[in-house]
């Protein structure tokens, strides 16, 4: 049975515990230090708060430690990643070859997209120096993917959806080039987010001030088949600077999707446990995007840049079709509210947004006429109608478990099932001046309640005809103590995977590295 898995990212505790609520099999985290991400550090409390939250539902939690790193560091970060194990972490992201020449503890090492694993050759360098996962690069196509999956064992981890960099993984030099602030040292200064002019060898200006090198945001939600039929197994979302509500939303829209393709298929699975029951409709287009791009699934493609603002646009309303002395009407069918941002370009390109203070239906009450025209198109890049149902969600993730309720004498047995097969009991002997006696259709009644446990009961048994003479409040509470115990013992029943990296001297497909292999250290120039 494959496990198909949807790793969902993790600025802080909170976003991390929405994720899992969600339906996110994994998430992703930074630590305090040495991550990809340096504005999204998180605590060793937090991490290992999210962690045993995450395990209750089966799901894993991966901790970036993919910064390349300094000689004074190294003991720094190996005595972190041993922090990170005795915690519980799943699995330690990396790029620094560094660590492969460490004592670190059995957990598995997963190559962060920062190690620049473009080639087949690079991959199985990666499996056989004993690396558990290989996170692919956003450039390559299906048919690369295919190659690279049908040549190797190792798990493959793809991108699915989030910003795009116009540089290739690892090898981005720009920033550092131009700022001093290193991308492989967590600090990208968004260089290709920025105004450019393109100009000829003659000094003729060909474009002038646009944004020549920003990309539109990646989305693989119509290409998941064809991602798992050349052999991907992990659905990676981009964001770890992102808020909380593109969590919500982005995780909630991709499980959506996911499902759909699982439903029916035998032979995969999702990779946690429960079910989630959103209270909300999730939609990809109403967060942060900057459009959508398919990037390079099919090859090289056109127009996969966004080179008139490096800002979300957020989605399409429709043309203004009137225009009044202190109003414009929107050909739409949404409803436009106060508090909702619009933009929209103006005739020479330039971005412009407004927020609605008045409006009725689809007209918007304005002083600001100048800018516009008919046929222009409008956007909505802040949909406070969603953003209040973000707010208030309340979406639930239960595991399905049944109890079984048994009398033996003056002993009444619980005995609680969750759907993986954990068993917890709980007892306890009935006596005389207990005070209501129960029927068999109350004690379903209140054994079918769940409370705020992360269970849905969803049946229960009665395995005796005796009435129990027991309050309904004793049975309220043998219940809870019941299903605190099946979660316990789901806790102690979970085991992360360890892994052991045996080293050998396997060789690096490259015989000559330049500044580009990323070597900073002495255990990496070792380890090389």
């Amino acid at each position: 049975m494959k496990k198909i898995e949807l790793l969902s990212p993790a600025k802080d505790l909170l976003s991390g515990i929405a994720a899992i609520n969600h339906g996110a099999d994994a998430v992703y985290i930074g630590a305090d230090r040495f991550g990809a991400r340096k504005a999204a550090g998180n605590s060793l409390e937090d991490i290992s708060k999210l962690i045993k939250y995450a395990h209750g539902y089966y799901a894993k939690v991966y901790v970036a430690v993919n910064t390349i790193l300094f000689d004074n560091e190294l003991e720094d970060a190996r005595l972190l990643i041993y922090d990170l194990y005795n915690l519980g972490s799943d699995a330690i992201i990396f790029q620094d070859f560094a660590l492969l020449e460490m004592d670190l503890p059995p957990v598995p090492l997963f190559a962060s997209t920062q190690t620049h694993n473009y080639t087949l050759q690079k991959v199985k360098f990666l499996e056989e120096i004993g690396v558990k996962r290989v996170i692919l690069p956003r450039e390559l196509s299906l048919e690369r993917i295919k190659e690279i999956s049908s040549s190797s064992q190792i798990e493959l981890e793809v991108f699915i959806s989030g910003a795009l960099c116009v540089s290739l993984s690892g090898q981005c030099y720009m920033s550092y080039a131009t700022t001093g602030r290193s991308a492989n040292r967590g600090e990208c200064s968004q260089s290709c987010r920025m105004l450019y002019s393109l100009i000829d060898k003659k000094g003729n200006v060909l474009i002038k001030d646009k944004y020549l090198l920003s990309l539109k945001d990646l989305n693989l939600s119509n290409r998941l088949s064809e991602l798992i039929a050349v052999g991907v197994s992990s659905f990676k979302i981009e964001g770890r600077l992102k808020d909380i509500n593109y969590v919500k939303n982005t995780t909630a829209f991709f499980r959506r999707e996911i499902d759909k393709f699982l439903e029916g298929k035998t032979g995969y699975k999702k990779s946690s446990s429960g079910k989630v029951f959103h209270s909300f409709e999730p939609e990809i287009a109403k967060t942060f995007n900057r459009g959508f791009t398919e990037y390079f699934v099919d090859g090289k493609v056109d127009k996969i840049a966004k080179t008139d603002t490096p800002k979300a646009v957020g989605e399409f309303l429709g043309e203004i079709s009137v225009i009044g002395n202190n109003y414009f009407t929107i050909k739409t069918d949404d409803i436009i509210l106060p508090g909702d941002g619009l933009c929209y370009f103006t005739k020479d390109g330039v971005l412009q947004g407004m927020n609605v203070n008045r409006s009725s239906g689809s007209t918007v009450f304005t002083n600001k006429i100048s800018d516009f025209f008919k046929g222009q198109k409008i956007y909505r890049n802040n949909n406070i109608a969603f953003e209040r149902e973000l707010a208030r969600d309340k979406t639930i993730r239960r595991i399905d478990a049944s109890i079984e309720v048994q009398i033996d004498g003056d002993v009444l047995l619980l005995i609680g099932t969750d759907e993986d097969g954990i068993v917890a009991t709980e007892h306890l002997h009935i006596y005389d001046d207990e005070i209501k006696e129960l029927s068999e259709v109350q004690i379903i009644k209140q054994f079918s309640k769940s409370g705020e446990t992360l269970f849905n009961v969803t049946g229960v048994i009665v395995r005796s005809s005796a009435k129990i003479g027991l309050s309904l409040s004793k049975l309220n509470e043998l219940r809870r103590t019941l299903l605190t115990n099946l979660m316990k013992e789901r806790l102690l029943s979970y085991s992360p995977q360890r892994f052991e990296i045996i080293r050998n001297n396997y060789p690096y497909p490259e015989k000559v590295l330049d500044y580009r292999g990323n070597v900073v250290n002495k255990l990496a120039a070792q380890f090389f």
